[in-house]
């Protein structure tokens, strides 16, 4: 299961949200929280959309 780390760079503006085919990300307090990140496909979509570069996805 990978594991998806968002930084305190996250601006909560949910480009990762709209961006992820697997749907694994939901906005909570203005903030990218991985809550299905048992479904990540590892496609690094989030991460090279983040403007804040605050995703790391780890195997």
């Amino acid at each position: 299961m990978p594991t998806i780390t968002i930084s305190d760079a996250c601006d909560g503006d949910g480009v990762c949200v709209d961006i992820c085919p697997m749907n694994c990300y939901d906005l909570v307090d203005n903030k990218a929280v991985p809550e299905r990140a048992d479904d990540c496909i590892m496609c690094m979509a989030c991460v090279n959309a983040c403007p804040t570069q605050a995703i790391t996805v780890e195997d």
